[in-house]
């Protein structure tokens, strides 16, 4: 093999590799990939080949590379080379590979010199090679042959760019001897992606092609045209070599033989040539390697962190130990019980800050959604004075009465009180399914024993749902309780001298505070709520949809700019104001709710309703709730058949009637504000003393002894696979970080770092070198003979130095041509994979 010049660096990368490779990770080295850049036939192939060791490229004149050739080289035992166009199918013969390379090639690009972006991907494991990715990319070329495109030299400029832009790329620019350096088109890309020179290394190739009595000394000692990594010369094989079947052992050793015989480059042969290119990527691999270092060490060291505490629990852990599973059996249920009544009482742990969730839920349902549900269920004004009219005339039957009944008040009264029980139904559904959420919440620790979780989730959701027929059995008890006697002498109830006395007063006002009677007058000082709202119906020339802060009173609903109330934007009165739901819209993701005047007047400057927005209907909830209690009622939902009982049946009754209806209109409201007042206070008592805390005493005190008599406990506590596996994973890493720790530490300490060399002037790359003349040579410039002069004897002195106006390595007319050796095509171009 030709690379042992970087063998030395393939035990510091394999040990890497198998710090990484050891917890199942990438070792995302990021190895810098080789680009190899220049003209057609310029030898980019031969270089290529001598990184690898074998012949293996497509050769011939003209452009050869036709395709991007991406090789990974990946450090193996044995040796071989495979296609990613072909998996599976192992090449041991190069020259297969070279064949193959042509092949398909030739099935994109046609056989006529068309060229192609797609690269191939070759890969080849060796024993003397480093992981490592090289690119040989189609020669720069400018004017198009065969089936080429009229741009083919913008097609494959673009096609160099695209590896070459990359930080991680290494550029060898190639260059032949025999050219103009100053027109290199090779130095000139290099350039425009490396304007610092950090990452391009010039390549002199065909030194042994040059005239003779001409050299390349000044460009390779880098005072020509200087780059900051400076040049390397190289001599490769030959077409006749390669024909006879040259190793590239025998070349590399050719190659040495001519630059220690040359005059002009004896002087510093041992910086010439292959070797010492290859020792130049060395260095600079293993700077990027040390670079990376403190990245990779830090990014284990939070790993390890991370794994610790977990480690030492599974460290001695025995899953088939019965004891064990005995032990751990306690205290997941224990861990279950605890879990769950933290979440229904509330605690400091764990908060829950994305939403309301198990007790502070249930509070909610109890205080804002239930009291709503209440208030939505009570029936429309003048519905409720018609029964009662009715009520009267058909108790007094054909008699005409002086008294007000009292029959009348107790059907009214009864009809209103078993309105209550779907609210109260409802209210108990709601706490149940939170209940159930809870559960399953707290089983969540639960799911590395399915069986486990499966079975006490069973077990905990049945015993709810058992008690909830139970309470809900409460609940109508406590309704029929309600209707089972009327209790007249309620030390809050006004009585009929107080109702006939409002009444008095109401006739005169004709107000509508039938509604209202049961809320006590609130002063306008008292602030119900404050929060965001979102007014929602701003037409979008005046600014579109806006949040402000509210602030809602007795009295009033104001907004303001911000939560520190300095600048009042507007101030809505309560009066005949009512709520009802606005339909969410198909493109937002606001909850709306909508405030309108039930006299059809303008309630927010031109605007019918004020519709305002919130981010949940738990919100939507909430506000409503808080204008119920400021005496905002929701919209009464009125039906067909209503509407045609209040057409058919509109009736005018006389006064001493009236004085009856409203005075049991005011018995009814007062009475039914203590139904309601008691059965608020009650509703949330009994379902936690049915539900809520007979649940926790279930678990406290029988779900261990239910999970016992349910099957056989070894089976409740079988792992499922994944938390086997997450178990024997989290071990394994654990000590592999530890190794892999250990092995960067002594690759830190066993590696040196090259120094980069320092900038250099490259001002002579201009941005067009179409547009540039060459530099002015220096007076020890290497020179082409011209036709007059005569070769000089091998081994005499060089003769003395003569400026021409042209500049080195200048191709004039009087110039004979060195004979140009045919290029070995540029293979294409895989990415670098980890073995």
């Amino acid at each position: 093999m030709g690379n042992r010049g970087m063998e030395e660096l393939i035990p510091l990368v394999n040990k890497l590799q198998d710090a990484f490779s050891s917890i199942g990770q990438a070792c995302n080295l990021d190895l810098p990939q080789i680009a190899v850049v220049g003209g057609q036939s310029a030898g980019k192939s031969s270089v290529l080949e001598n990184f690898v060791g074998r012949d293996f490229l497509p050769r011939g004149s003209g452009i050869v590379t036709r395709r991007p050739l991406v090789l990974q080289l990946i450090n193996s035992s044995a040796e071989w080379a495979e296609f990613l166009h072909c998996k599976g199918k192992k090449f041991t013969d190069f020259d297969e590979v070279r064949q193959e390379i042509e092949g398909e090639t030739d099935r994109v690009t046609g056989a006529n010199k068309g060229i192609s972006p797609v690269p191939i991907n070759l890969r080849v494991y060796s024993p003397n090679v480093l992981n490592l990715t090289l690119i040989d990319l189609p020669g720069i070329t400018k004017v198009p042959v065969g089936d080429q495109p009229a741009d083919i030299e913008q097609q494959i400029r673009d096609m160099i760019m695209q590896f070459i832009t990359r930080e991680s790329c290494l550029i060898l620019a190639v260059t032949p001897a025999n050219t103009d350096l100053a027109n290199s088109d090779a130095l000139k890309l290099a350039k425009d992606v490396d304007p610092q020179g950090l990452r391009t290394i010039g390549v002199i190739t065909k030194l042994d092609l040059m005239d003779e009595g001409t050299d390349a000394r000044d460009v390779l000692e880098n005072k020509l045209l200087p780059l900051r990594r400076g040049y390397i010369g190289v001599v490769n094989r030959s077409q006749k070599d390669i024909d006879g079947r040259k190793d590239i052992k025998a070349a590399l050793e050719a190659e040495r033989k001519f630059f220690l015989s040359h005059p002009a480059y004896r002087h510093m042969a041992e910086k010439m040539g292959t070797p010492r290119l290859q020792k130049l990527l060395n260095q600079q691999l293993t700077n990027h390697i040390r670079d990376t270092l403190p990245a990779f060490r830090s990014k284990l060291q939070s790993q390890l962190l991370a794994l610790d505490k977990e480690a030492e629990e599974y460290r001695g852990y025995r899953p088939d130990d019965p004891s064990r599973k005995t032990k751990q059996l306690l205290q997941m249920v224990q861990q279950f019980s605890v879990d769950f009544e933290k979440r229904i009482e509330g605690s400091g742990d764990q908060v829950d800050t994305v939403e309301l969730s198990g007790g502070a839920k249930i509070n909610r349902i109890f205080h804002e959604r239930f009291p709503f549900e209440l208030v939505k269920m009570e029936c429309d004004e003048k519905e409720m004075r018609r029964e009662i009219s009715y009520a009267i005339k058909n108790i007094h039957g054909i008699r005409t009465g002086l008294f007000t009944p009292d029959m009348a008040f107790e059907a009214i009264v009864k009809k209103q009180v078993i309105k209550l029980k779907e609210p109260c139904v409802k209210c108990v559904d709601m706490v149940i399914q939170e209940l159930i959420n809870t559960v399953r919440q707290c089983s969540n620790k639960l799911e590395c024993f399915p069986m486990l979780r499966e079975e006490t989730e069973r077990i905990v959701t049945s015993h709810i749902r058992d008690r909830e027929s139970r309470a809900k059995d409460q609940v109508l008890l406590l309704i029929d309780i309600q209707l089972s006697y009327i209790n007249t002498n309620h030390e809050d109830f006004i009585g009929f001298a107080n109702a006939q006395q409002r009444s008095s007063q109401t006739n005169k006002s004709q107000s509508s505070a039938g509604n209202q009677a049961s809320s006590p007058p609130a002063s306008g000082l008292i602030v119900i709520r404050k929060g965001w709202l979102t007014i929602n119906n701003i037409s979008i020339m005046k600014g579109g949809a806006k949040e402000y802060w509210f602030v809602l009173t007795a009295e009033s609903l104001s907004w303001f700019k911000d939560d520190e109330e300095k600048e009042k934007k507007y101030m809505l009165p309560l009066d005949n104001l009512k709520v009802r739901d606005v339909e969410k819209s198909f493109m937002s993701s606001k909850h709306i709710f909508c405030i309108f005047n039930t006299e059809s007047r303008n309630v927010y400057k031109d605007n019918r309703t004020l519709e305002l927005a919130c981010d949940s209907q738990d919100d939507v909830d909430s506000w409503k709730s808080s204008l119920l209690r400021a005496g905002v009622y929701p919209e009464k939902t009125i039906t067909v058949e209503s509407e045609k009982t209040t057409s058919t049946d509109n009736f005018s009754m006389d006064p001493q009637l009236e004085r009856k209806v409203e005075t049991i209109r005011n018995l009814v409201d007062s009475y039914m504000a203590i139904v309601n007042k008691c059965i608020r206070d009650l509703m949330p008592k009994t379902i936690m003393h049915l539900m809520i805390n007979n649940v926790k005493d279930f678990i406290n005190a029988e779900l261990l002894a239910q999970l016992y008599s349910a099957g056989d406990q070894n089976a409740l506590m079988d792992e499922s696979q994944e938390q086997a596996q997450r178990r024997d994973e989290v071990l394994r890493t654990h000590q592999a970080l530890k190794e892999a720790l250990a092995i960067i530490g002594d690759i830190s300490t066993s590696t040196i770092t090259v120094p980069l060399p320092p900038p250099v002037d490259t001002s002579w790359v201009g941005g067009s070198t179409g547009g540039r003349r060459s530099p002015p040579p220096s007076p020890t410039a290497p020179r082409r003979m011209s036709s007059g002069q005569r070769p000089a004897p091998r081994g005499a002195p060089p003769p003395p130095n003569r400026p021409g106006p042209l500049g080195p390595f200048n191709n004039s007319a009087d110039s004979p041509q060195a004979p140009s050796r045919p290029n070995r095509a540029p293979p294409s171009i895989p990415r670098q994979v980890p073995p």
